[in-house]
């Protein structure tokens, strides 16, 4: 009788000390996402859970620039490619029914689709990403000539997600938009319904995820937020992208307070039996299980030990990241409608409150100042500027490789291609070895029409990694007779 006592007594102690604690923590992540804010133009919602109670939530900048509406959690997001742990799901509900198999093949489902190729690629491959079907939003023209433009769903698979098979199936990791695309054809084929009508009766309804749904721009959702995009002019109402064509593979919208009930949902077995839903996360080649990261939190890192089951989205406009910390049911949902912070980063600093560790401040992107130097004084005068503060190792910046990477892009969007070459040349001297840069510069190249400095910039970036998917695609495009 005494030892229980002791330990209700006990209990009771540790339940109060967690409740002191509670707040404490949510007041050092809310000053994170200030400063996230503050430092790299973060708008978007945040939402934290720690042992499946919501400690944090709230929302920074605003959802409508327009109208100044600001980002609350109950703010609608584009999710992107947080999407496709919705399509694996429903995927292995039609699994346990019987009327898929995992060793099943796209053409044993899809009769009409290219025998040479669906014949060897399996449900397993296209849930996992080893199908070696290229990816329609690997190349270079899909986005600025084709993203805007309504395609039927076997239409968009027959033109953009039957390409050759870039290796044998089940022997790489490739991440591939089209695999996806492909998964909810096969859903609409084998059980006559839209894919989000599926989506619907199968998960959102059994769950009361009420604020989630496949998003139509025509369609009148309240409360949903606009995407924009930082470009050499500023902020942008991001590029129209027609949301037939991520389908399966990114076409949702949700809320933060949404993707908790979606996670509390995972630990039961009341959409899946826990046997298949194991599935979802085990681990393949490159950690990727189906729809889902899958790791092991390194020593380094806080939480080390812990499994983190994890996915990123980023569709125009929008960024996401969802991180399950699955050993303590812990949950980080950031969703933001201006991307450019990165949001890996801050969800890191995150986890570290939750451990009881002291965030690492994030550091202003040295874009914006690179910007603002190209507007008033010209690319040559924002590559000095950054290689001499970069040499000056000033700690209120972030030098990485991506700043010059991200300026040449934006100069490319403005068809500003010498100038884009120039910046990327600057980032290649300053990373040598990355292998983004060749890449980048290589893409710089061969939209210039050069195709020889383009062919050379492509086998650079092979060299430095072999398994560069995209510097092979394009090599063997530009290789062409």
């Amino acid at each position: 009788m005494r030892l229980c006592f002791r330990l209700a007594i006990v209990l009771a102690f540790l339940h109060s000390l967690a409740n002191a604690q509670a707040p404490d923590k949510a007041a050092k992540i809310d000053q994170l996402a200030h400063q996230y804010a503050d430092c790299c133009q973060f708008t978007g919602t945040v939402l934290v859970s720690e042992h499946d109670k919501v400690i944090f939530k709230g929302g920074y900048g605003l959802a409508d620039r327009e109208w100044n509406v600001p980002n609350t959690p109950d703010v609608k997001f584009r999710v992107g490619s947080i999407t496709k742990q919705f399509t694996s799901m429903l995927i292995l509900q039609q699994v346990e029914k019987g009327t898929i198999k995992l060793d099943g093949h796209i053409t044993d489902y899809l009769p009409d689709y290219r025998k040479d190729t669906g014949s060897r690629v399996t449900i397993t491959n296209l849930l996992d990403h080893t199908s070696g079907i290229p990816s329609y939003t690997d190349d270079p023209k899909f986005f600025p000539d084709t993203s805007r433009n309504y395609y039927a769903v076997d239409d968009f698979v027959t033109k953009f997600c039957s390409g050759d098979l870039q290796f044998e199936s089940g022997s790489k990791f490739h991440y591939d938009n089209s695999g996806y695309f492909i998964l909810g054809a096969i859903l609409e084929h084998v059980t006559g319904k839209k894919y989000e009508t599926l989506l619907q009766e199968n998960i959102l309804t059994p769950v009361g995820m009420h604020d989630t749904g496949y998003d139509h721009w025509s369609t009148i959702i309240p409360r949903r937020a606009t995407g924009y995009s930082e470009t050499l002019d500023g902020a942008e109402n991001a590029p129209y992208l027609d949301m037939a064509l991520p389908f399966a593979a990114g076409s949702l919208y949700s809320t933060v307070e949404d993707l908790y009930k979606w996670d509390q949902a995972l630990y039961t077995d009341k959409l899946l039996s826990a046997g298949l839903k194991q599935k979802l996360f085990t681990p393949n080649l490159e950690n990727y299980g189906f729809g889902w990261f899958i790791r092991t939190i390194p020593k380094d890192e806080p939480g080390a030990g812990k499994t983190i089951v994890e996915h990123e989205g980023g569709i125009n406009g929008f960024n996401t990241d969802e991180v399950r910390i699955v050993d303590d049911h812990d949950l980080i949902v950031i969703f933001n409608n201006t991307p450019g912070a990165s949001l890996e980063d801050f969800a890191q600093g995150i986890r570290a409150i939750l451990y009881g560790q002291e965030p690492t401040p994030p550091k202003r992107s040295f874009i914006y100042d690179l910007r603002e130097t190209v507007r008033n004084q010209g690319v040559d005068a924002a590559i000095a500027r950054y290689k001499q503060l970069k040499a000056a190792n000033s700690p209120k910046y972030d030098f990485n490789e991506g700043v010059l990477n991200h300026l040449g892009y934006d100069l490319l969007e403005k068809d500003r291609v010498a100038d884009a070459i120039t910046v990327f040349k600057a980032n290649a001297d300053e990373y040598p070895k990355s292998l983004r840069v060749y890449d980048s510069l290589g893409e710089a190249y061969t939209q210039a029409g050069n195709k020889q400095l383009a062919i050379e910039s492509y086998k650079r970036s092979l060299e430095l990694d072999p398994k560069d998917q995209n510097a092979a695609d394009r090599l063997k495009e530009l290789e062409k007779p």
